[in-house]
């Protein structure tokens, strides 16, 4: 996740965006007392997320892949106006925020929550997990050509070589991607790219509108709600029935996932900073993997854990920031 105040692009896929645009005061109406240790509520955040890629492959089941998506964004929206209601804080005002919402709705939600639920109608859970991590690098690759002041280092270099060296390794790359669905993990990567590609409009179009971090991400997700429920009405045909699981699957995906976890997110960057709140990112696609094997009893073969290190370990290298000089 990244910060309110310092918005960068190696968000896991449940975070919408408007993080970022969080303006001293709104993270200020954040601090309040916490009844449980942060360390505990990182531990959380990061099995909500890590359980999210689980939770779409058992959604997909009974829905097709753009409901799964809608239901995501519509109990995620909830979630985020209920709070806002307890809170009495309004939602954005202004054409032009709605506008540029509606882009980073798009961007952050619609299109890679679509493009996860896709993917995983062929691949596993885990390997879409892993896949999420790439966020960073292509936030990297990206950020070389579209944020000037973002300058690259050697070591920032080597990050994005031994990240994509990890992809290969989990894809198989020696064994010429034999047993991998191109098509599925295609679309994994695509939704991950999806991320830093959003958060760079945001930081252009959003960064410093007034407003709590709250309030737009729900209004962005609901127009997300609109945009899929539009998508899901031309493509798809209402479904018949609503299996119990599949159901509280999506349920779950949407009220925990992107809710409640993006509320319980801002309050570690509040509390413990964003350099140390993004680390959830890393383990993630631990949980995800480790989910996916245990629950779903899907098969694990060594170069899976073996790439996911390596596209990890190149993803804290391309996020790395030179430190100052000491004065002599």
């Amino acid at each position: 996740m990244s910060a309110p105040t310092a918005p960068r692009p190696d968000l896991p896929t449940t975070s919408p965006s408007v993080a970022a645009t969080a303006t001293a005061p709104a993270a200020a109406a954040v601090r309040r007392v916490r009844l449980l240790d942060w360390r505990v509520r990182f531990a959380i955040l990061s099995v909500i997320w890590g359980f999210s890629f689980l939770l779409i492959k058992v959604g997909t089941e009974a829905y097709a892949p753009f409901q799964v998506a809608l239901g995501r964004v519509l109990f995620g929206a909830l979630a985020l106006l209920a709070v806002l209601l307890v809170r009495r804080e309004p939602l954005p005002r202004g054409l032009r925020t709605w506008g540029h919402l509606s882009v980073a709705a798009l961007l952050l939600n619609t299109a890679p929550f679509s493009l996860f639920a896709y993917a995983e109608l062929n691949i596993p859970s885990s390997l879409a997990g892993i896949c999420n991590a790439t966020s960073p690098l292509w936030g990297m690759a990206l950020s070389l050509v579209a944020l000037s002041e973002d300058r690259p280092t050697r070591r920032r270099f080597a990050g994005l070589g031994l990240g994509f060296l990890g992809v290969l390794t989990v894809l198989g790359a020696w064994q010429g991607f034999s047993g991998v669905d191109a098509k599925g993990t295609a679309f994994a990567l695509l939704a991950s790219l999806c991320y830093p590609i959003g958060w760079i409009y945001v930081r252009r179009t959003l960064a410093g509108t007034p407003g709590s971090p709250v309030a737009l991400t729900g209004g962005q997700l609901m127009l997300s709600t609109l945009q899929l429920a539009l998508v899901s009405t031309l493509f798809t045909t209402a479904p018949a029935s609503f299996p119990l699981w599949p159901t509280l699957s999506v349920i779950a995906l949407g009220a925990l996932g992107t809710g409640m976890a993006l509320q319980m997110q801002y309050g570690l960057v509040t509390e413990i900073g964003p350099t140390t709140a993004q680390m959830v990112t890393y383990f993630i696609p631990v949980v995800a993997t480790t989910a996916g094997v245990l629950v779903l009893g899907e098969q694990l073969h060594w170069n899976t854990p073996v790439g996911a290190a390596i596209i990890l370990a190149g993803a804290a290298l391309t996020q790395a920031r030179p430190g100052r000089r000491r004065p002599a």
